[in-house]
């Protein structure tokens, strides 16, 4: 491998954000590596992927065979990324709201003695573009109910733009994380807080999406409510 970190982005659907995406990742981080990991998304994706001259050197692709959902997506990116013995890996989503200019930073504090690093949207002030004011009270209230359940300390415990070391990543029981929404992201960051690893926040700016659909739904907020409660027993 000629990089030592990865990018994993699961995709669905998103094949139009695909081409901006890789260019802006290669120009804030030219020794990245990225792994699109593909539930079967019938608008090109996996042609898209194949056919650029990057592909199997520092674009990978994980193909699988329907919607399987963003938890066992990134599940299967980090085994692949284990296996592939990266040191550390980075999540990000693939719609653009996450801005790879950020990349660098999250290297940065790899650097110190820390092994998960969380993206905040909301520390040092609310940095999120482009949301409807519903839409941003949600997360806001998102994240002061998993804070008050949880106890888990952090701003943006719900954050999906986040780095984490590999060597601390093998430490987690990672058969035991079972949320496959965008409750996946608080508890993973849940079984890092619980075996004491050493967690920090970056700020980020988050930008709503631009083209495509959300991927938020009903269920998936539900299965995140009814998980908080059950970190909050365990």
């Amino acid at each position: 491998m000629n990089a030592s970190f990865v990018i994993i982005v699961p995709t669905y659907q998103e094949c139009n954000n695909l081409p901006e995406l890789w260019i802006r990742i290669q120009k804030a981080a030219p020794q990245a590596h990225l792994l699109i990991v593909d539930d079967a998304s019938g608008d090109g994706t996996p042609e898209w992927i194949q056919s650029q001259p990057q592909f199997n050197h520092s674009l990978f692709l994980l193909k699988r065979p329907q919607k399987m959902g963003l938890g066992s997506a990134y599940l299967a990116g980090f085994e692949w990324a284990i296996q592939k013995e990266y040191y550390a890996l980075l999540q990000m989503d693939a719609d653009l709201s996450h801005d790879p200019e950020a990349i660098p930073l999250f290297l940065k504090k790899l650097e110190t003695p820390v092994d998960l690093v969380l993206g905040s949207r909301y520390r040092e002030g609310v940095r999120v573009l482009n949301w409807p004011i519903s839409r941003l009270l949600l997360s806001l209230g998102a994240a002061a109910y998993v804070q008050k359940l949880t106890r888990m300390p952090f701003t943006d415990p719900t954050s999906g733009y986040k780095a984490i070391r590999i060597s601390a990543l093998k430490q987690i029981n990672r058969s035991q994380i079972k949320s496959n929404g965008y409750g996946f992201q608080i508890e993973v960051t849940h079984h890092f807080w619980r075996k004491k690893m050493r967690i920090e926040e970056i700020p980020i700016i988050f930008e709503g999406r631009h083209t495509g659909e959300s991927k938020m739904s009903t269920g998936i907020a539900r299965e995140a409510f009814w998980l908080v409660i059950k970190l909050f027993f365990r």
